[in-house]
């Protein structure tokens, strides 16, 4: 019986470890594995409860309220009819899902694309602009207002500097050569084209509206996100879907291998898409522009096409350097 009862409690051990290769992370303050984002559904139908479900709403089905089909034309501010789950998971509450608790406590802070501090509706903005191809929310806006409200919510429990586990998308070990997007042709026609369609357009959802948005979003395309987007630097989009496909994925038992993640997302990457006017603008200080950042100037000697596709190391290691000797890059 004792040797039962100890075989049990060995199998119960053995189910909660990590798979391998997964991450063990933990807090600077404390460990916190496991933390669970608030019950949405425990609110009270009060004006804040009201507002934080608003918020939720336009995270989960942007596309329906502030979409470019929307029938109040001053309300179009999304240019395309992706939804903001679409690159945070269940709505902003899946770990390595570039989920969204957490956040509040976070800014203000320095922003190096723009070059100066921004605050979470700053933020939410850039993400309208570029991951949403579309134009910025006024911070008064009452669409603006419930998206803060929601990721308010979420953050709720959170300590003050308390940094959980699972934010961004992951951050597994790169390759030592360029990601190769010939392989990841034949990777996405195995791995991805049933779902994002073999053209990268993804799949609509049933409905006689044409503003209802995506059951799969598309990947590349007129209606996806645009060149300016971090779901267009190889980095982001080789970690997400590391961690989270194909869908149904988890990051403890990832079906892709890293090499096999890199390489079908340097296809992606390597798609037409719309493109973000003055781009040129983004990182005021060149030396700490990201070593993927697909679109220039850049404060290197490297070609844009290693930029795109890597390795990054050899890059990082030049922007070192020109930091070291105290050398400001002409634009």
């Amino acid at each position: 019986m004792f040797e039962r009862l100890l075989g049990a409690i060995l199998c119960l051990l053995v189910a909660f470890l990590p798979a391998p290769g997964a991450r063990a992370e933990t807090s600077p303050l404390e460990p916190d594995p496991f933390w669970n984002v608030p019950d949405i559904g425990s609110l009270p139908d009060d004006e804040n409860g009201r507002l934080v479900r608003r918020g939720r709403d336009l995270i989960t089905a942007t596309y329906a309220h502030i979409g470019p089909n929307v029938p109040d034309v001053q309300k179009r501010y999304a240019g395309n009819n992706l939804a903001c789950r679409n690159c945070h998971l269940d709505a902003g509450a899946k770990r390595f899902g570039n989920p969204l608790w957490g956040l509040i406590d976070q800014f203000p802070r320095y922003d190096a694309e723009s070059g100066q501090s921004i605050g979470i509706a700053q933020r939410l903005n850039s993400c309208m602009t570029r991951s949403m191809n579309g134009r910025p929310l006024a911070e008064t806006a009452p669409e603006m207002r419930a998206m803060v409200a929601y990721i308010e919510f979420l953050s709720v429990g959170v300590k003050p500097g308390q940094i959980l586990t699972g934010y961004g998308a992951g951050d597994m070990p790169e390759l030592d050569r360029p990601a190769d997007p010939v392989r990841g042709a034949s990777l996405y026609g195995q791995n991805c084209a049933m779902c994002h369609a073999p053209d990268g357009s993804g799949l609509r959802r049933l409905s006689a509206e044409p503003d209802f948005g995506y059951m799969v979003p598309p990947l590349w395309g007129p209606d996806s996100f645009n060149n300016g987007a971090g779901m267009n630097r190889l980095g982001t989009v080789a970690n997400f879907v590391h961690d989270n496909m194909p869908n149904g994925t988890s990051y403890v038992m990832p079906r892709l291998s890293p090499e096999d993640a890199w390489d079908v997302a340097a296809f992606v990457v390597s798609q037409p898409r719309p493109v973000k006017p003055d781009l040129a603008k983004d990182y005021p200080d060149l030396l700490q522009k990201p070593a993927d950042t697909p679109y220039g100037p850049y404060a290197d000697s490297f070609t844009p096409q290693q930029h795109v596709y890597g390795p990054f190391g050899p890059i990082r290691e030049e922007i070192a350097r020109l930091k070291a000797s105290g050398t400001v890059p002409k634009r």
